[in-house]
């Protein structure tokens, strides 16, 4: 008998045969694991981007998860948050007094101004104005963050801001005679069409979902870099970043 041929020899050939194959085996379990790990990955690559580009549809500021509208100063390191109710009278005087050099201030870079639309007054008196006008807000950012900026000027200045207790924001042709006052909205008929479909309905309320889930207790709310300033305070604030508050966001003259 050879050598090939006997006991010992064919033990060690099964032997080697039977470590190939658990080496073939090991092999191919980890190349399932590894594609099933590669397949995983992917998906949540893809549906990472799905959710940036949600976020990008709705309004998301980059900056954070909660959803607001940047108007201005993109690029800047501090950053203001304004908590506003449409139909609020006080909301009203505050941009009356200070929306100007708010948005100068951004315009020129001092800060990032990041507006949050609520409906507070809404929810406690009854009506639908508050919602109303923040979807009519939404559909003129549509046309241009401009057009965005001074539609809410408009909304909230003396001329055209009602009553509290005058639901008059829930009348889209209410809303619409406020918007010639905007040249980038008047005889929009593209913008138009949106404010009498409530083709921005969805929205506002992700807005204002977004703006109760940041327990704003009252509006006007005002946070610089996540804290809670008192709205009388804010000049000096604004002030101490270099904005002159007496002409509309440029810096003051030593």
């Amino acid at each position: 008998m050879s050598k090939r041929n006997s006991p010992e020899a064919k033990r060690a050939a099964r032997e080697r045969l039977r470590v190939e194959r658990e080496k073939q085996a090991k092999k191919e379990r980890t190349r399932r694991q590894l594609l099933v790990a590669l397949t995983v990955v992917g998906v949540l690559v893809v549906v990472a981007g799905i959710g940036i580009a949600v976020a990008k549809l709705n309004g998301k500021d980059s900056s954070g998860d909660d959803m607001a509208v940047t108007t201005g100063g993109a690029k800047a390191e501090k950053t203001i948050d304004v908590y506003e109710d449409l139909r609020c009278p006080a909301c009203a005087s505050f941009e009356q007094a200070m929306g100007e050099q708010l948005q100068k201030g951004a315009d020129d870079g001092k800060f990032k101004l990041r507006v949050h639309l609520g409906s507070i007054i809404d929810d406690n008196m009854g009506g639908s104005g508050s919602k109303n006008a923040a979807r009519a807000l939404g559909a003129a950012k549509a046309v241009s963050m401009d057009a965005f900026v001074e539609y809410k000027h408009q909304l909230f200045s003396k001329k055209w801001h009602p009553e509290e207790q005058d639901d008059k924001f829930a009348d889209n042709a209410y809303l619409l005679k406020v918007s010639d006052e905007v040249p980038a909205l008047k005889d929009n008929k593209k913008f138009e069409k949106a404010v009498e479909s409530k083709k921005y309905n969805k929205w506002a309320k992700d807005m204002i979902a977004s703006f109760n889930g940041a327990e704003i207790q009252g509006t006007p709310t005002v946070k610089i870099d996540g804290e809670q300033v008192q709205p009388q305070d804010l000049p000096g604030k604004l002030k101490d970043m270099g904005v002159d508050v007496k002409t509309g966001g440029k810096e003051e003259k030593k």
